[in-house]
């Protein structure tokens, strides 16, 4: 059984989604042993405490990067945590920390990456007039927003988007994409070798590539 650690920084949408894959039964060898968030306010952390989780709070105010996710690499030890999960946590993690969970943290970003990286990824692609963009599950590396995929989903880019309307249809496919990828690793169907993934569990299929806009 595989010990999750999730990271957010707001709402928490995409925790909630792996979690409720967890109690459906859809991901079986994976628990989430805390959730932690660098905002107080989080909405996300009351979804951790009604269903009984452990939530907790740390505060980066006045703190460098170093010495914050010094406080996050004791809390993630505490509870044992196999994998990290971000989650949307808006903070960019330091070598010390990737080093201490190398190959053990995945991320997801609203972008076919390599393409958009970092903040306003959507707002990116409306600027450049892709016709497609999507989601992206990655491990996590020293680079922004960059690292082996393990899924991606693809979302037409429709004439009358705005930056919420595409951002809202690209999230719809984050729920679908982050809970397989947790599944997928949890299930030990991931195999890394240098920076790339050369073997991937059957689950992975076209269904979670191209999502037709109608179905959203």
């Amino acid at each position: 059984m595989y010990k999750l650690g999730v990271l957010i920084s707001g709402r928490g949408s995409n925790f909630h989604s792996i979690l409720k894959n967890i109690q459906s039964g859809y991901i079986k060898n994976a628990e989430i042993a805390v959730v932690i968030s660098n905002n107080k306010n989080a909405k996300g952390l009351d979804i951790a405490l009604k269903n009984g989780i452990d939530s907790v709070f740390i505060d980066s105010d006045n703190l460098s990067r170093e010495e914050y996710d010094k406080l996050l690499i004791d809390k993630l030890r505490e509870f044992d945590v196999d994998i990290v999960i971000l989650a949307g946590f808006m903070r960019i993690l330091s070598r010390r920390f990737i080093k201490e969970f190398k190959n053990r943290i995945i991320n997801i970003h609203p972008a076919l990456l390599p393409s958009f990286r970092g903040l306003h990824a959507q707002r990116q692609a409306l600027e450049k007039g892709v016709k497609f963009t999507g989601a992206t599950v990655h491990f996590v590396t020293d680079e922004l927003d960059d690292g082996p995929i393990i899924a991606q989903s693809v979302v037409p880019v429709l004439s009358d988007d705005t930056e919420d309307s595409l951002s809202e249809r690209i999230l719809k496919t984050e729920h679908k994409i982050y809970p397989l990828s947790v599944k997928l690793i949890t299930e030990d169907k991931i195999i890394l070798k240098g920076d790339k993934i050369i073997s991937i569990g059957d689950d992975l299929n076209d269904d979670f590539y191209a999502v037709n806009p109608k179905e959203l």
